[in-house]
């Protein structure tokens, strides 16, 4: 599962890098987001003359039909092998998908009673791009969003059996437009294109949710992996 991710850079900067229109009205970075925190995202606007927006979300997708936002906090991730058939996230696979901005994701590794952090990154610095689909709910039409999953492959399996689902700038267009067949949309990065994440051990301090900062995605030399 992705259930903590950094997403830092500035609003001008991701408009930019996804040629999207600004509507999020002040986001800041976060170093440490959690289930049910904003979190920006790129999505088709019609109000927008079908052109994409950089916009706000609640992570954790709530079905329209849902009668409160309860749920939310356990749908933040939608595994890429059943998303276009479940009942709860077919219909925003088909219609409604986004792209989800960030610098990298957190993992634990548990050995005994001690967990250790790790944090992926593209090793460059460069920006990810993870699979999401959104949802409006209740009368003011609050946006909500998932991050499709996908099994782990290559060097991060070691961390942990699933991964977010990455689509490299070549794939966002037919990501964003809806339709399309679904086993190309939902195929993973290839080992070589993913060789790319650096794998690094980082400090307990990510495990609280209240902390943020650049210290919780910095190397931490206590650790190693295996």
């Amino acid at each position: 599962m992705c259930g903590r991710y950094a997403t830092t850079r500035s609003e001008a900067d991701l408009s930019d890098l996804f040629d999207a229109t600004d509507v999020t009205e002040g986001l800041g970075p976060s170093w440490n987001v959690a289930p049910t925190d904003p979190v920006p995202l790129v999505r088709i606007s019609a109000s927008h003359d079908g052109k994409r927006v950089l916009d706000t979300a609640r992570w954790g997708l709530v079905p329209p039909w849902a009668t409160d936002l309860r749920g939310g906090a356990k749908m933040i991730n939608a595994r890429s092998e059943t998303v276009a058939t479940s009942p709860a996230f077919a219909p925003s696979f088909a219609r409604r998908r986004c792209l989800v901005p960030a610098d990298g994701w957190f993992e634990w590794i548990r050995s005994g009673k001690e967990r250790q952090a790790f944090y992926m990154t593209p090793a460059d610095g460069s920006a990810l791009a993870f699979a999401g689909i959104w949802a409006p709910w209740g009368p003011e039409k609050l946006l909500t969003c998932s991050v499709l999953t996908t099994a782990a492959r290559g060097g991060l399996a070691r961390v942990h059996d699933r991964m977010p689902l990455i689509l490299p700038p070549d794939r966002w267009a037919d990501w964003l437009a809806g339709g399309g067949d679904a086993d190309g949309l939902l195929q993973p990065m290839t080992d070589h294109e993913l060789s790319a994440i650096d794998v690094r051990s980082v400090g307990p301090e990510v495990g609280n949710v209240r902390n943020n900062g650049p210290h919780l995605v910095q190397p931490y030399a206590e650790a190693t992996l295996f």
